[in-house]
């Protein structure tokens, strides 16, 4: 197993997992779980939301480690998105301005699941973001596709997710056409959210990031 550390970013979070080339980056990439839409208790490590993202630590870290990737999965302080209090949003930025501050100003990719990819999508905007990858994200009439001008942008979405919405994310996706760099939706047939068929997921963000950091030999194009 690759070697792992954790970045404590406060004495009750968030916390931050990394591993790859964690000393010397050329790129990073920043994985963010779901959550509820109201919940203030504490997350675990051990929490299916949090779990589901280490699948995507390992394809990203297999496929790019040697590139110089730093792989940074972010474990939320709690399970909510919680209104106007928008926890996940403001984890989601002090984990990139700690990756910056401790490996210096890398291109990033981001990549959320649920209500993490609302979370990254309203974090697109930080200074060093690139790309922004939401898996079945948790998208609210009105949420701004503003900041994402100047980044790439691919919303993947199951089918059958019966969580979140598939017709939101493609009229995001729409939206976001003419402000992003690039702007791409792609179905996850015969899937639902909790995204079982862990590979295709895996190959489409392996080759978005890959694409996105423009390193050649990506696994799988897009689309």
């Amino acid at each position: 197993m690759a070697q792992e550390e954790t970045w404590h970013l406060g004495r009750n979070g968030p916390w931050l997992v990394v591993s790859g080339e964690t000393r010397h980056p050329r790129a990073a990439v920043l994985l963010i779980h779901g959550g509820d839409v109201t919940d203030t208790a504490a997350t675990t490590p051990w929490e299916p939301a949090v779990l589901r993202m280490i699948p995507f630590a390992w394809a990203l870290r297999r496929a790019w480690a040697d590139s110089g990737l730093l792989v940074a999965r972010l474990r939320l302080r709690v399970r909510g998105w919680n209104g106007a209090d928008a926890d996940a949003l403001a984890d989601t930025r002090r984990a990139l301005e700690e990756i910056e501050r401790r490996r210096g100003p890398v291109p990033v990719v981001t990549t959320g699941h649920s209500m993490g990819g609302r979370a990254v999508l309203q974090a697109a905007d930080a200074p060093h973001v690139r790309g922004v990858l939401g898996l079945a994200p948790w998208i609210v009439d009105g949420d701004p596709v503003e900041p994402l001008g100047g980044r790439h942008l691919l919303i993947a979405h199951a089918d059958f997710d019966i969580n979140t919405s598939p017709a939101a994310s493609r009229a995001y996706v729409g939206r976001a056409r003419g402000v992003a760099a690039s702007a791409d939706f792609v179905p996850v047939h015969l899937d639902s959210h909790p995204m079982v068929r862990m590979g295709r997921w895996n190959e489409l963000t392996v080759a978005f990031t890959g694409r996105v950091l423009g390193w050649v030999g990506a696994r799988t194009a897009v689309g």
